[in-house]
């Protein structure tokens, strides 16, 4: 049993219900759309944020970090209220927060070359997310544990990157934990989904694609550092 997991038993299996079926494909559809976002920012001036954001990489940190948290709470509470304009405002939040990172990330790109960066993202966190599908389901045990866990990444990837804005190769480590929350996030979402089958589609699509978004910019920069390093 993984060190992560607690012996509570749930439900085991691969075969998918209408309701993961929306929920899955929601999410994608939410993603698609950010990835779309950030190829059509890159050009604007707003892809030149992270710039004066990270010249202190905590600050940078901090506002994306807040950004989401609070694009998500309103998107969550227009849902759980009935009120979709809410409910759209946080996705607008939640979309111009990955999609300008995003953006500001895939700048550094001939342009020529940033739907293949783009594409070759997509592919590699596809992937990662199936595997982690795959062993949650298959799996009969609770990953709430992995809530918590990616909490304490998240905290520990911000002090890191305090750190690191004054000692910059802590930086590293403040990368590594936050990209670690998201895929600890991403396993609690999935889990849920999985087991919680009374939850409304909406906020679980909601969860997924937040974590999918938060793993697809981290995979984005090592991408972007290997093509780079290959000019």
């Amino acid at each position: 049993m993984s060190s992560f997991e607690t012996p509570r038993e749930t439900r085991r299996g691969f075969g998918l219900s209408s309701r993961e079926v929306q929920v899955i494909g929601g999410a994608s559809v939410l993603m698609a759309i950010n990835v779309a976002v950030m190829y059509a920012i890159a050009t604007t001036p707003l892809a030149q944020v992270n710039e004066y954001l990270f010249a202190a990489p905590i600050i940078g940190a901090v506002v994306y970090g807040a950004a989401i948290m609070a694009g998500q709470y309103v998107a969550q509470r227009g849902v759980e209220g009935g009120d979709m304009g809410i409910a759209f405002v946080g996705m607008v939040l939640l979309q111009l927060a990955f999609g300008i990172f995003g953006a500001g990330v895939l700048r550094f790109a001939p342009r020529e070359s940033q739907l293949t960066i783009l594409g070759i993202t997509a592919v590699v966190v596809a992937l990662m997310t199936a595997v982690v599908s795959g062993y949650v389901y298959a799996r009969s045990k609770t990953f709430e544990s992995w809530g918590t866990y990616a909490g304490y990444a998240f905290i520990g990837g911000l002090v890191a990157i305090l750190i690191g804005t004054f000692v910059q190769p802590v930086l590293l480590a403040g990368f590594v934990l936050i990209f670690l929350g998201f895929l600890l996030r991403l396993g609690y979402e999935i889990w849920r989904v999985r087991d919680n089958r009374d939850a409304s589609v909406a906020l679980q699509t909601i969860g997924v694609y937040v974590a999918v978004a938060g793993v697809f910019v981290h995979v984005l920069q090592l991408v972007m550092r290997y093509a780079l390093s290959q000019r």
